[in-house]
C-alpha cells in the first residue's frame, strides 16, 4: 500500500553531501519526492512509495560514516498526493549551493588528509613490524640451525643408545643361556640328591634291621646271663653242700 512520508533527519547532515546520498538511495528504490536542507541544521525529505519500500529507505538513509553522521530520524505518514514524477534535490540559491559544495569538498579533503596521515602511521608501523619480523626471522633461522644441530646430536645419541641396547640384548641372551645351564645343572644336582636320599633311606632301613638284630642279640645275651646265673647259683649250692658233708665226715665243725 502506497504512503507519503515526511522525514526529518537530524545530525551532521548539511554540507557533507548527505542529500546526494539520499537521492541515489531513493532512485535505486524507485521512490518519488525530494530532499532539501532545513535551516539551521536538519534535512527534510518527502517520499512517496509502498510502505515496505519506505521502511527500507529510512533504514538506508540512517548513515553513520564520516563525514555524515545521522543522529535521529523522525517520520510522519499520510496519504500520497501523486504530485511527483521522480525524486530530486531541492537546492537553494547558487551561493549557498556553491558554499555547500566547497564545504563538502573541504570535508572530503580533510578526511582524505586524515586518512593519509593514518596511512603513513600505519605504513611506519608496518615497516617497524617488518623490521621486527626480519629480526624474528633471523632468530628463527638461528634457532632452526640450533635445532638441526641438536637433532644431529639426538640422532648420534640415538644410534649410541641403539648400539648399547643391542649389546645389552646380547649380554641378556648370554645370561639367559648361562641361567639355563645352571638350571640344567641344578636339575642334575637335584636328581643326584634324590639318589642320595634314596640311598640314605636304604641305609636307614639297613640300620633299622641291624638295630633290630642288636635288640635280638641283647635279648639273647640277657637270656644267657640269666641261665648262667641260675647255673652258677645251683653250682655254688652244690659246692656248699659238698663242703658241709666233707666237714662232717672229717669232724670239723
Amino acid at each position: 500500500m502506497e504512503k507519503r512520508a515526511e522525514i526529518i533527519v537530524k545530525g551532521d547532515v548539511q554540507r557533507v553531501g548527505y542529500r546526494d546520498r539520499v537521492e541515489k538511495i531513493a532512485r535505486k528504490l524507485g521512490i518519488k519526492g525530494f530532499v532539501e536542507n532545513l535551516k539551521p541544521y536538519d534535512v527534510r525529505i518527502i517520499a512517496e512509495a509502498d510502505e515496505e519500500v519506505l521502511q527500507e529507505f529510512i533504514k538506508a538513509i540512517e548513515i553513520k560514516k564520516a563525514p555524515i553522521f545521522v543522529e535521529k530520524i523522525e517520520a510522519n505518514y499520510s496519504e500520497p498526493t501523486g504530485e511527483f514524477k521522480f525524486f530530486e534535490i531541492k537546492r537553494g540559491n547558487w551561493e549557498e549551493e556553491l558554499g555547500e559544495r566547497l564545504d563538502t569538498a573541504g570535508n572530503l579533503l580533510y578526511r582524505v588528509a586524515e586518512l593519509s596521515e593514518r596511512s603513513v602511521e600505519l605504513g611506519e608501523k608496518t615497516v617497524a613490524l617488518g623490521e621486527k619480523t626480519v629480526a624474528l626471522g633471523e632468530k628463527t633461522v638461528a634457532l632452526g640451525e640450533k635445532s638441526v644441530a641438536l637433532g644431529e646430536k639426538s640422532i648420534e645419541l640415538g644410534e649410541e643408545n641403539l648400539k648399547i641396547g643391542r649389546q645389552m640384548l646380547e649380554k641378556q641372551d648370554q645370561t639367559i643361556a648361562e641361567i639355563r645351564k645352571v638350571s640344567e645343572k641344578q636339575d642334575q644336582t637335584i636328581a643326584e640328591i634324590r639318589k642320595v636320599s634314596e640311598k640314605q633311606d636304604q641305609t636307614i632301613a639297613e640300620i633299622r634291621k641291624v638295630s633290630e638284630k642288636q635288640d635280638q642279640t641283647v635279648e639273647q645275651i640277657k637270656g644267657m646271663r640269666e641261665d648262667l646265673k641260675s647255673y652258677m647259683e645251683r653250682r655254688f649250692q652244690q659246692l656248699e653242700y659238698e663242703i658241709i658233708k666233707i666237714k662232717e665226715h672229717i669232724g670239723i665243725q
